[in-house]
């Protein structure tokens, strides 16, 4: 497996550009970052281009709603040349409350705008004239719309790569199934590695039965927070990841409407999904996140006795994690990376 882990800019770039040279001298081979609505992510991973030499860059996510697919295409192409080869183009959805009220774009048709996104960044990085005629986009524009004027263009400069990766992050079924069948990676949050196949099994199966062989095995990239040990550090960090995912199940969503209390419940906490979620709509969110059951932090974070963590490490390899995406905790950052680096290599 290799090693992924996030980095995010928060406006000092001297500072940025020291987290992303000390996790590439620590052994991270790819790190990540989100994008809502603060500083963009595609000028910080431009700037980290120049700043590292080894690093894999990946944005994690672009929402597709956020830039018409060419210019994703050519944002990827760009950041590919800078960086000598080392992007990965993470594509997700958002959602309808960043992407209806800060983008000012109607939520709609998630999966085809996906889909098209994705067949229009390949066409453009093949460097033939792009034709695409999808259920999201048209390229050019059909005859009837706008001017008439549009016709077939293409890419006018050498490109670094023209087979550059697609991750989709995914937990719906009907998309983890379109991540299967076209993207290169597939990037769920939640992982719980000894379970994810009776919650996603049937879509990745569906998707992979369609998928081009071109594109090779599907790589994963899933993890959590890593914690070492057996003293305070370890209890702060379980206690972190049980309000984390309190927060999601208990509160992201209507009571109707969770995605993440649906994924709670389809790895077989069904009673504790719906009791957090009471708690934490009422207000009481301490209760909620004490109802998070140890046997989720057990699974799904690296957090406890040296023994359980090279176990667990184990799980993620067998189950097919390509990219081990940690979060280290306590102090020494640095030096859990470099450990766990070790036992995973």
């Amino acid at each position: 497996m290799k090693i992924s882990t996030t980095i995010a800019f928060t406006g000092d770039p001297v500072r940025l550009a020291k987290q992303a040279q000390d996790l590439e001298a620590a052994g991270v081979d790819l790190v990540w970052g989100g994008e809502i609505y603060g500083f963009d992510l595609i000028s910080t991973l431009a700037y980290l281009a120049g700043q590292t030499t080894t690093l894999e860059l990946m944005t994690g996510i672009v929402p597709v709603y956020s830039r018409s697919p060419s210019l994703i295409a050519q944002t990827a192409a760009t950041i590919d040349a800078l960086s000598g080869g080392r992007f990965v183009l993470g594509l997700g959805t958002s959602g309808p409350q960043v992407i209806e009220g800060w983008h000012g774009v109607p939520f709609t048709k998630p999966l085809a705008r996906t889909r098209d996104t994705i067949e229009i960044c390949r066409k453009v990085w093949s460097g033939d004239k792009v034709v695409h005629q999808g259920q999201a986009y048209s390229v050019p524009l059909p005859e009837g719309e706008g001017t008439g004027l549009g016709k077939p263009l293409k890419f006018v400069n050498r490109m670094q790569r023209q087979d550059i990766p697609i991750v989709i992050a995914s937990i719906g079924p009907k998309n983890v199934e379109l991540t299967a069948e076209v993207a290169n990676g597939w990037q769920p949050i939640h992982f719980v590695p000894d379970r994810f196949q009776q919650v996603w099994g049937d879509a990745l199966a569906a998707g992979s039965a369609r998928r081009d062989p071109a594109l090779g095995p599907l790589d994963i990239i899933a993890g959590g927070p890593v914690a070492i040990g057996e003293g305070q550090v370890v209890h702060e960090a379980r206690e972190a990841a049980r309000a984390h995912i309190a927060f999601y199940v208990g509160g992201m969503g209507a009571k109707s409407k969770n995605f993440y209390n649906d994924l709670f419940r389809r790895y077989g906490w069904e009673d504790e999904a719906e009791k957090i979620q009471d708690l934490f709509l009422s207000g009481r969110r301490d209760e909620a996140t004490a109802a998070v059951p140890d046997e989720y932090l057990d699974l799904a974070t690296l957090c406890g006795p040296e023994s359980h963590v090279r176990d667990r490490l184990k799980v993620y390899n067998e189950v097919g994690v390509t990219y081990l995406n940690i979060e280290p905790q306590g102090e020494d950052k640095l030096g859990t990376i470099e450990q766990i680096k070790a036992w995973v290599e």
